[in-house]
Formats: C-alpha cells, structure tokens, sequence
C-alpha cells in the first residue's frame, strides 16, 4: 500500500514538459501482477469467467500498450522529438492509468471481504460521512452515475486530512486527475460486469461490496497517513 501511495505521489511531482504519467518511462518492463487469489473465488458476486478475463484480457492489454509506448516515447526523448513525445500522452495516460487503477482494484478486493472497516477507517468514514450507510450510499451513487467508462472512489486528502468519494472517467488515475490518494476503486467498465450483470450497473455494485478487502483498504489509509 505505501509502494502505490509513493507511485501515484511521484506522478504529480514529475516533469510537467510531456506526459502527465511520463514517471512511467521506467527503467524495466511492467508486468501483470498475479492476482492473489484464484479466478472463481469471488462467485458468486463477480464470477470466474469475467475476472479471467478481466485480469488476463484487459488489465495485460494495458501493460502491454504501456511497455510499446514507453518504449516510443524513450525513442522519442533521445531524439528530441517534441511532437512525438506530445502525440504519444494519451497513450501514457490511459494505460498508464489502467495498470495502475487495476493494480489497487485487485487488492481492493478478497473472497474474505464484505461487512464494514474496523479501527481507524471506519472511525474516519463516520467522521467524514455521518456513517458508513451513508459512504456505501454515496460511493455507489457515484459509481453508478459514471457517464459511460471510468471508475467510483474512495480517495484521502492529504491537504485536509479528510476521505472523500469521486469519479474518474475511462482510465484516469485518481491521484494524477483530483489529487486525492487511491484508497478503494469500483471499476465500472462493462467488461467489470457485463457478462454477468448486462447492463444493469447497480445490480454489480450491490454485489461487489460482498468482496471489498478492508484490510487493504485500511492498510492503504493507515500508509497515506504517514
């Protein structure tokens, strides 16, 4: 959790001159982390067919389109090649967004999970929600309203101190977009749910919060206070 809180720190801290995740220009390839636990062990709330897919499809398609474009934008550094470094940002940004928005959403989620935070997150989520009817409220709301692509989530603000729920669109990382640290991301993409939910979005996020690994979560908010 404090490897990805200082990750997505570094993205807004880095040059400004081309690519808002030109960070990512790194020194090895990414690669698609394992997930840590097997495909089917969130059935019956997200089946196995749509998380094989999910991991091994979508989630490797964004790592491998990043590696080529870092690899073009390399080329495109030691050349000096402005225009080029310019026309390759989306490219950086989105999957870029993607390796790093489907990086935390596996953790997020345990076949262990379900019920509510304890300690000092669920203490936080009452102090900024009223309680935590009302986050699970609000954050499904949120999610729900996504305007095609993107994702619902749980954010700290480190200027204030304070937990706060937003939407990003497509493959935006949070950090990078609102400047609040990633705590709990719902992907509501269609390949997240389709399969098994069609198009009816609210009936994927009522079960999705069955699998929600508060340990993670928790372990995520406790890091970003340091």
């Amino acid at each position: 959790a404090a490897m990805l809180c200082r990750l997505a720190s570094r993205s807004r801290s880095s040059t400004k001159l081309i690519a808002p995740l030109g960070f990512l220009v790194s020194r090895r390839k990414h690669t698609l982390p394992d997930l840590p636990y097997d495909y089917g062990a969130l059935e019956p709330h997200i089946n196995a067919e749509i998380m094989q897919l999910h991991h091994s499809k979508h989630h490797a398609t964004y790592v491998n389109n990043l590696n080529v474009t870092e690899e073009k934008y390399k080329e495109a550094l030691a050349k000096g090649d402005v225009t080029t470094q310019v026309s390759l940002q989306p490219a950086l940004k989105f999957n870029g967004g993607g390796h790093i928005n489907h990086t935390v959403f596996w953790t997020n989620l345990s076949p262990n999970g379900g019920g509510e935070p304890t300690g000092e997150l669920l203490e936080a989520i009452k102090r900024d929600f009223g309680n935590f009817a009302n986050f699970k409220e609000k954050l499904t709301a949120m999610s729900v309203g996504v305007q095609g692509s993107g994702w619902g989530w749980l954010g700290f603000n480190k200027e204030q101190g304070r937990l706060q729920v937003t939407a990003c669109s497509n493959q935006d990382p949070l950090q990078v977009t609102t400047g609040l640290v990633p705590l709990l991301g719902i992907d509501v993409w269609e390949h997240a749910y389709y399969l098994q939910y069609k198009n009816v979005r609210p009936d994927y996020l009522k079960a999705i919060w069955n699998v929600i690994n508060w340990e993670n979560v928790s372990a995520r908010y406790a890091a970003c206070k340091k």
